[in-house]
């Protein structure tokens, strides 16, 4: 590894838990508050579970990440830094199996579909998968698929300048199978690698937004039988347990394959994230930490876990 990649890996590391602060504030103010360097009993275990899931890890995480602790330490005494460090490990352990990028395949285009509900971050995370992916030199082009809403063509429109890669784009109302068929099309013309195709989120119209987004998947078929090749559901962070419902309800919808968490930054429900894993073991390809075009990564477990436990990388 060269030393400019060593220390962009630590750049990334220390904007990662600088976003996850508010988490894991929360996480390790609990865990200090509980001790008083006192032996291990299943009243401090009944306390250390009660505030993992008050920080959204979930029962179930937080049942196994309790029980490992007294399978080890049970009746014997224990620091805040001892429990930080195994819970660290125990949730990097549950994070391995779903820390898996966005892998584009040699086939041209790669068509991802991009859902979530509206505001969860779905258009910028598009536009910071566009320069993610042209960074490493891939020919990139996006499609204004949420038709609906003016505002989310221009906002795509200006990710697109942004990340210097092609945006199609129709009027406001325009069909959105038919702009994803001109997508699929314009990006084989040019030899696309990959085409991120945005989508509406209107859930308030479930029936509706399901619909559609069948027919979507139905018309670029008809040019690609294979597309789309991957279907990735954004979140927000900030929702926290609302996460769970979102996930199912898409999955009914969707061909939902992956998961990209947002707005990490902005809150205190980071846990959830572990929550998600454990119990949809979807993959996390990405999440996001900021505002700025360089503010979403590929996911990894072990650097979640020790930024969510307010430990050092």
């Amino acid at each position: 590894m060269t030393d400019s990649t060593t220390s962009e890996k630590q750049g990334w590391f220390q904007r990662l838990k600088s976003g996850l602060s508010r988490s894991s504030a929360k996480l390790t103010d609990s865990i200090t508050g509980i001790f008083t360097k006192r032996k291990l009993d299943r009243a401090l275990l009944d306390e250390l579970e009660e505030a993992l899931i008050a920080a959204d890890l979930g029962p179930a995480t937080a049942a196994r990440l309790t029980a490992t602790l007294a399978k080890d330490r049970f009746d014997k005494e224990v620091t805040s830094d001892e429990v930080r460090t195994l819970f660290a490990d125990e949730i990097a352990e549950i994070l391995a199996p779903v820390a898996k990028p966005l892998v584009i395949a040699p086939h041209r285009p790669h068509v991802v579909l991009v859902v979530g509900v509206n505001g969860s971050g779905k258009t910028t995370t598009i536009g910071k998968l566009a320069r993610l992916y042209q960074g490493q030199g891939k020919r990139v082009m996006l499609a204004a698929g949420d038709t609906f809403r003016a505002a989310a063509v221009e906002q795509l429109k200006i990710w697109g300048a942004r990340a210097n890669v092609p945006v199609i784009a129709r009027g406001e109302g325009a069909d959105p199978a038919g702009l994803a068929f001109d997508a699929v099309q314009e990006a084989k013309t040019q030899g696309i690698d990959l085409l991120l195709i945005d989508t509406a989120g209107r859930l308030q119209n479930k029936a509706g937004l399901m619909e559609e987004l069948a027919k979507i998947v139905r018309v670029i078929r008809k040019l690609d039988p294979e597309a789309p090749h991957s279907c990735l559901l954004v979140l927000d962070a900030t929702t926290g347990q609302n996460a769970h419902a979102q996930v199912e309800t898409f999955k009914t919808m969707s061909p939902v394959g992956a998961l990209v968490l947002t707005k990490l930054d902005g809150s205190a429900k980071g846990g959830v994230l572990v929550a998600l894993a454990e119990k949809f073991k979807l993959p996390v390809v990405a999440i996001g930490v900021g505002e700025g075009i360089d503010d979403l990564r590929p996911f990894e477990a072990r650097a979640f876990a020790r930024g969510l436990m307010g430990l050092p990388a």
